[in-house]
């Protein structure tokens, strides 16, 4: 125990290397070492166990085996530079030993071979790629930067050499592994610890609270920059403002800007340093598929066993030949099985084109990205966030190689885990101490419980409080970070992409992303899509669309068969909803579908075709569910606009209707047939649920008259009928005439319906010309940057206001404009006309004195009279009183004499008043410039 004791003294006050929950021990033959912390002397020396190889990472067992090969080559080119100056000092003394002639032959020899290779090399024109975007200190202004970013307060230089001694001991234990990235440069040069980079920041717009938005629009609002050394972490990590304000980052840019926007989000997020794939460090999604294209899965229905039923019809005996049955099933087999091998062969074919070359750093590429722990926001499992592409990835996903380090805003952690499997293995329990070593105590993870091996030499109550307080004492709280706070201006956060436009490359297709407002006609993504790997070929194009006046949501082309599908949200004139189409001329194959809240007549759906039109109802009060109509071609061939005046002729109408409970089964029409060519009519009635058959009955419509003009009479033969249960009403001939001429009148009125769906897609066509020819957008009128009508019109308001406000102020200040205005305006007043405006002005001043104390006088004497008569009242009716008049009586005799108060307090006020207002007009009206005249007659 005592031993236990001494050992945590001696290390420092504020850190801690190894968790302050005892470690398993190490074997009794691992080497020991001593390191003592550079930034104090007086501490005693720490005694720490050197690791084994079981705990060097692969991407540490991986770098060794490099130097082994790098050693190798070393030496072979070693060797081969010592063979080639033998060489060569063996052909210079045998030059030396030949005659002079020769010699010379030689020299002129080989400078012609020079010549002619120089002029070969001259013709050769290698290729420059283009560069990428720099982002490096040289093009940062950091002259408007805060203080923070410039210097660093004791408690950061304090960390820093926390994070040194850190670094050196975990140096020393494990030399195999790269150095730690903790305190990378700024953009100012200045040293900061990485945790300290991080900022926390809650955006106030609703769309970035849940982690998939808010790394989509990293993702979008940032272009990538690589690495400069694809091998080795940056040496500066910049701030996620300036990263903001240039638009531009590497992964870890991306990565600390996504996880303090995730941390303040509420997540349990952390930045990553590890290991990634050739394509997630490039940001390379050629062989990805886009998640646009990718369709959810359609549950699938379990259906219901029908239980057999007991008595039942026997099938019929079969009578086909199972031999052939037999051959028949083989050859479909066959069949199968080459339309298999060829179909793998293909597929072998394709996987092989889309194979990724080998990469000769694989392993080796060093990315960042964000991990997201379970727990808090209600995140089931944990995951993984590539803040380049913005998409989510499990923790067991090939692309990610390896992990040797993670970080948030309170700690740092280190992975002491083998990732010879990539990252499937690892336990992301941070409070594991063997696993997981952290830099500072004080984290919130929760530390795994002592054993009873390990505890049971801490039993005493005084040891356990004075453990306690050593490790109050050895924590070590994270500074602040030095970063401002993160804003996205309302302006940046519309536009998203830099430039407003973002063109993103996927497997088989190509995503191209624009800023509300930036195409004229409100188009804000593409996806186009391919056939073949090299997108030559395009599939489909499917377009979407942002504040489109005519509610343009989605247009969707496909090019192999050149349909066209529009999408609408709700609010369209016609209640369009979905319509599609090969062509924009009139009787071509069309689908129109229609929000039929939207609608009086319910349509849902109309097909039509060069000679059919069908159209789907629902909710009508004639319970009418579908009517289809046939056409025959015309017999004049006019324009296709005339349909108003030559309509294309009806051969046949079909509706059919829902049920309708009001009514029996048997006088419930389902389905009604106008046989126009032939002249009849047929009727099918709904069927029982109690019967198999439907009843039935067929009209033959003739004309009401002859051609003398004398009515047809009904006879039994105009009306074939089958019922199921025959009623005698329905026999007779009266029933039958009316019946007919009543679906005569119905015929009549169909026919016009169908001609106007005709006019109303026309109609439709129309519109929709005009509205793509159009493309006009709305603005809300909360945008008062767009808004121009608006703000006009609103600046135009305020100025006419203030203008009437200023006018109003100065008619009710100037005592002499109603007296001006008899006047003739801009001519200079007379002496005469001075006084007669004096003299009128303080005549109508008294006169308005004198009525507002008449006006006090008058109200007086009407409260006292009303008083005295209530009171002449009370005295007569005192007997008969109630309890509650007589409070009445009480409460207005208050009431009034609190009123006559008050006007005999005004009135004496007013008499006071009066006499001083009339003398401070007067004098006003002396000094008044415009009745400069009256100066000269009193001067």
């Amino acid at each position: 125990m005592f031993e236990r004791k001494s050992k945590r003294e001696s290390l420092p006050s504020y850190v801690l290397y190894t968790s302050p929950k005892p470690s398993p021990r190490p074997p009794r033959d691992a080497p020991v070492v001593l390191v003592a912390p550079a930034w104090s002397d007086s501490q005693p020396w720490r005694i720490l166990p050197l690791p084994h190889r079981d705990i060097l990472s692969p991407d540490s067992q991986r770098r060794s085996r490099m130097e082994v090969l790098r050693e190798k080559v070393e030496e072979e080119e070693e060797a081969e530079r010592e063979e080639a100056a033998e060489r060569a000092e063996w052909a210079r003394t045998e030059k030396m030993m030949r005659p002079v002639e020769v010699r010379k032959e030689e020299t002129t020899l080989t400078q012609e071979m020079l010549r002619d290779l120089e002029k070969k090399l001259s013709e050769i024109q290698i290729p420059i790629s283009a560069e990428l975007p720099a982002f490096t200190k040289d093009t940062i202004d950091i002259s408007k930067l805060p203080v923070s970013y410039k210097t660093n307060t004791p408690k950061e230089e304090h960390l820093l050499q926390v994070a040194d001694n850190f670094s050196r001991q975990y140096s020393h234990l494990c030399p195999d592994r790269v150095p730690l990235f903790l305190h990378p440069l700024n953009e100012c040069e200045v040293p900061k610890f990485v945790s300290t980079t991080l900022r926390p920041t809650l955006m106030p717009y609703p769309e970035l609270y849940n982690w998939d938005s808010c790394a989509q629009f990293v993702s979008d609002f940032l272009t990538m920059v690589p690495l400069p050394d694809p091998l080795k972490p940056p040496s500066h990590l910049y701030s996620s403002t300036t990263v903001l304000n240039y638009q531009k980052g590497n992964c870890f840019d991306f990565s600390t800007l996504l996880c303090s926007m995730l941390i303040g989000s509420g997540y349990d997020a952390y930045c990553v340093n590890g290991y990634g794939s050739l394509d997630l460090c490039h940001m390379d999604l050629t062989r990805e598929v886009c998640p646009l294209t990718v369709k959810p899965k359609e549950t699938v229905q379990k259906e219901e066993k029908v239980l057999p039923k007991k008595y039942t019809i026997r099938p019929p005996r079969d009578l086909c030949s199972r031999f052939e049955q037999e051959q028949e099933v083989k050859k479909q087999q066959e069949i199968r099985a080459q339309e298999k091998k060829q179909l793998r062969e293909e597929e072998e074919r394709l996987m092989e084109a889309e194979k990724a070359k080998p990469d000769a750093l694989h392993g080796l590429r060093v990315h960042s990205w964000v991990l997201v722990l379970s727990g808090k926001r209600e995140v089931p499992e944990n995951f993984f966030i590539d803040a380049f592409t913005g998409h989510s990835y499990s923790t067991q996903d090939e692309r990610f190689l390896g992990i040797e380090s993670l970080w948030n805003h309170k700690n740092y952690w280190i992975n002491m885990q083998d990732c010879w499997n990539c990252c499937k293995d690892l336990i992301f329990d941070l409070g594991d101490p063997v696993r997981w070593e952290y830099m500072l105590l004080g984290t919130d993870k929760s530390q795994l419980s002592l054993t009873e091996e390990d505890d049971s030499g801490i039993n005493d109550e005084d040891d356990v409080e004075n453990l306690g307080k050593e490790d109050e004492d050895k924590s070590f709280d994270m500074p602040h970070s030095w970063v401002e706070q993160i804003e996205i201006s309302p302006e940046a956060f519309e536009t998203r992409c830099p430039n407003g436009k973002k063109v993103i490359q996927y497997k088989r297709a190509k995503l191209e992303k624009w800023a509300p407002y930036l195409n004229s006609n409100g188009l804000v993504s593409r996806l186009t899509t391919y056939e073949d790997l090299e997108c030559t070929n395009i599939l489909e194009i499917k377009e979407w669309y942002q504040n489109r006046e005519d509610m343009l949501e989605l247009k969707h082309i496909n090019k192999t068969t050149d349909l066209k599908t529009d999408y609408f949200k709700p609010g369209h004139p016609q209640a369009l909803r979905v319509h599609s189409y090969k062509s924009m001329q009139p009787e071509m194959d069309r689908v129109i579908e229609f929000y039929e809240m939207a609608r009086v007549d319910g349509l849902i759906k109309r097909e039509e075709t060069a000679r059919t039109m069908t159209e789907y109802y629902q909710g009508r009060p004639d319970f009418l569910s579908y009517r289809h109509a046939n056409f025959r071609p015309r017999v004049k061939k006019l324009a296709l606009s005339s349909a108003e005046s030559n309509p294309r002729p009806i051969v046949k109408i079909t509706e059919q209707f829902f049920r309708n409970p009001a009514k029996p089964a048997e006088e419930d029409v389902a389905e009604r047939v106008f046989l126009l060519a032939e002249e009849r009519i047929q009727l099918r009635y709904h069927c029982r649920d109690d019967h198999i058959t439907a009843s039935k009955r067929e009209f033959l419509r003739r004309t009401e008259v002859d051609s003398k003009g004398n009515k047809i009479i009904m006879t039994p033969d105009m009306c074939i009928s089958f019922e199921v249960e025959p009623m005698e009403h329905t026999k007779k001939l009266l029933y039958q005439y009316e019946a007919m001429m009543h679906l005569k009148r119905e015929e009549k009125l169909s026919r016009h319906q169908v001609w106007e769906s005709e006019l109303e897609v026309l109609e439709i066509l129309k519109l929709r010309e005009e509205e793509e020819a159009a493309h006009a957008l709305t603005i809300s009128i909360y945008d008062t940057k767009r808004n121009e009508k608006s703000k006009e019109y609103r600046e135009a308001m305020e100025r006419v206001m203030h203008e009437e406000h200023l006018r109003q102020v100065e008619t009710q200040l100037d005592y002499l404009a109603p007296f001006l205005a008899q006047l003739p305006p801009g001519e200079k007043l007379t002496r005469w006309q001075a006084v007669r405006l004096k003299d009128e002005c303080l005549s109508d001043f008294k006169q308005r004195l004198i009525n507002k104390a008449n006006l006090i006088q008058a109200r007086f004497e009407k409260e006292t009279q009303e008083l005295q008569k209530k009171q002449q009242w009370y005295q007569e009716n005192q007997v008969t009183l109630t309890p509650e008049d007589e409070d009445l009586y009480l409460s207005y005799c208050s009431q009034a004499m609190f009123r006559i108060r008050i006007l005999e307090q005004r009135l004496n006020r007013h008499k006071e008043l009066a006499p001083l207002k009339y003398l401070a007009l007067e004098e006003k009206l002396y000094k008044d410039p415009r009745l400069g005249e009256l100066q000269k007659i009193f001067a």
